[in-house]
């Protein structure tokens, strides 16, 4: 099974270490680290780990927390096969047919976000939708600029896309909110696409 595991430890030598021991204890291969921020004394780190067997994701959280210092922010499911590409295959598509970019945008946005669904609405209306996307989405108060914020069981990420009249939704329902490093990689691929569909 794989699963991604948002950790919160001490920034300091060998932190990253003793999860990586901990992890290897409890049975976890760590396919990927990814560091999303060093502040004030610590960092946030995403694990990609193939776990053996069914292990649910509060039994990671309940084993993790046991590290000292060390806070468990989110663990969820995965499909995201570590060392793949899916942001390049993903601006390939779209170079290959532009008309169709934010249609494959949104196909692709769960993937690269860990994410159940996306879609694109336009004057309230779903435009473009992946597959487990609702047919129908009330967006909160639409933001002037991207912003990740929860709404009832599910975590989301909004992205204006101001010359197109569009609101992309990411949403996600396991997993913690989304951290401002996966929305500012979100944004700049939102953008690519933008210009690649204005040009069409």
């Amino acid at each position: 099974m794989l699963l991604r595991l948002r950790v919160s430890l001490p920034d300091r030598p060998g932190g990253l270490g003793q999860v990586a021991k901990a992890l290897g204890a409890l049975g976890a291969d760590i396919l990927q680290v990814t560091v999303l921020e060093r502040e004030g004394g610590r960092a946030v780190d995403d694990f990609t780990v193939a776990w053996p067997g069914p292990v649910t994701a509060s039994e990671a959280r309940e084993r993790l927390s046991a590290m000292p210092g060390v806070r468990v922010e989110g663990v969820w499911p995965t499909k995201e096969a570590p060392g793949s590409a899916l942001d390049y295959d993903l601006l390939m598509h779209v170079v290959a047919e532009p008309a169709r970019g934010f249609a494959t945008l949104v196909d692709a946005l769960p993937g690269l976000c860990g994410a159940e669904w996306s879609l694109a609405l336009a004057d309230g209306a779903v435009r473009h939708a992946s597959l487990a996307a609702p047919e129908k989405f009330d967006l909160p108060e639409p933001p002037p600029r991207a912003a990740a914020m929860g709404a009832q069981e599910l975590q989301l990420m909004l992205l204006p896309v101001v010359a197109q009249g569009l609101h992309v939704v990411v949403a996600r329902a396991d997993g913690p909110v989304f951290h401002r490093a996966e929305v500012e990689r979100a944004v700049r691929i939102v953008d690519v696409v933008a210009k690649l569909a204005a040009r069409a």
